[in-house]
């Protein structure tokens, strides 16, 4: 990466809490280099609790063109935008936000459209695919979205908070593009199972899916991307699944995001 600072540089923050395990801050500003423009993704910690200040604030300098979202932020976001897309609507999650023209935020929601892409650049179609989908966040929630307009049959979804699960199947059974409902966490009859919950990232974790009840040429993903490959994610390949880590997810999600930071 080859980029220049200066104070015509544009800058684009992404906000969490924790932060320091992030690795796009390089990636994505060597995508805006790649791109031809003068620009930077910075990370920055932020809690909760001062999320609305922090952004009235980096709101106020006026060469801050963009702010990318991650844990446990992009619900929170959906009140701090303007404007949003469809999708960010629905969902009420934001992962990337940019500028209206009058300064405000509009954000939109690329997590669930950049895990069906990578998905789709392994090979795996969705059309008439039993789908299961363990955690309702704020990731969860975009990747069942674009699961059940993206063509699956049926989506169950799992999660321990009971009442979000429980709001997000209601919300997308409503829909009416396939049939959804609460499930386990037993992929037993799945033809993809996906983990969108942090367990996994701890040494000792346990699995988040059964990883005993997979079968050869199941479709197994996980949206970790500390450690590169999970422990459930290794049991899988052990079994003869196909597999989808966080890294390859996030590529995608990347690109959707520098396009709609750009401008596209």
């Amino acid at each position: 990466m080859s980029q220049a600072l200066s104070g015509a540089t544009r800058v684009h923050f992404i906000v969490g809490d924790p932060i320091a395990q992030v690795k796009s801050p390089a990636g994505v500003t060597q995508a805006f280099v790649d791109a031809g423009r003068n620009a930077v993704c910075i990370p920055a910690h932020v809690a909760p609790a001062d999320l609305a200040a922090w952004t009235a604030g980096v709101s106020l300098a006026h060469n801050v063109d963009g702010i990318i979202v991650t844990v446990p932020h992009k619900f929170a976001y959906f009140d701090l935008c303007a404007s949003t897309s469809e999708r960010g609507a629905f969902l009420k999650s934001i992962n990337t936000l940019r500028r209206n023209a009058d300064g405000s935020w509009h954000g939109d929601m690329f997590d669930g459209m950049g895990y069906v892409k990578a998905l789709a650049l392994k090979g795996c179609s969705l059309s008439g695919q039993k789908a299961l989908l363990v955690g309702a966040g704020g990731a969860g929630s975009a990747i069942a979205y674009s699961l059940a307009t993206g063509g699956v049959r049926e989506l169950a979804i799992h999660d321990a908070d009971t009442v979000r699960r429980d709001t997000l199947v209601q919300r997308l059974a409503a829909l009416g593009t396939c049939r959804v409902v609460a499930g386990s966490s037993d992929p037993t009859g799945f033809d993809i199972a996906i983990n969108a919950t942090p367990i996994g990232m701890q040494a000792g974790d346990p699995h988040p899916i059964d990883s005993r009840q997979f079968t050869p040429g199941m479709w197994v993903g996980c949206v970790i991307t500390a450690p590169a490959v999970p422990p459930m994610i290794e049991a899988a390949r052990a079994l003869g699944c196909h597999t989808l880590t966080g890294a390859d997810m996030f590529a995608q999600v990347k690109d959707l995001m520098v396009e709609f930071l750009l401008g596209a």
